[in-house]
């Protein structure tokens, strides 16, 4: 199982592959497998069957990616970036960007 620090619902963008420069928010995290799945990004058509609950039909759906494509994207900084960790006053642990500093979490 791989460690990771990005989360749901982090903005990243994609920094290998077809969608290079691609960004959108982690809809999953697959740790086991090592890949996230991204909003939006990587696209792929599925041809699926016609259930009760479905028509059947070609389907575009998010393929995930290996969590070594995509990189947290930093607002402040306009890029991506490393996700570094510290300790605030109150005791509380934060994740931080390593380039401006910026605090990540709310």
């Amino acid at each position: 199982m791989m460690k990771s620090k990005l989360h749901q619902d982090d903005e990243v963008i994609v920094i290998a592959g077809r969608d290079k420069g691609a960004r959108g928010n982690v809809i999953r995290t697959m740790l086991n497998q090592g890949r996230v799945l991204v909003s939006k990004v990587n696209m792929v058509k599925r041809h699926t069957r016609q259930t009760q609950e479905s028509s059947g039909g070609i389907v575009s759906k998010e393929a995930p990616l290996a969590l070594s494509n995509v990189q947290f994207y930093c607002a402040n900084c306009q890029s991506g970036v490393k996700i570094g960790s510290k300790q605030l006053d109150d005791g509380r642990k934060v994740r931080t960007c390593r380039k401006c500093g910026e605090v990540l979490d709310s």
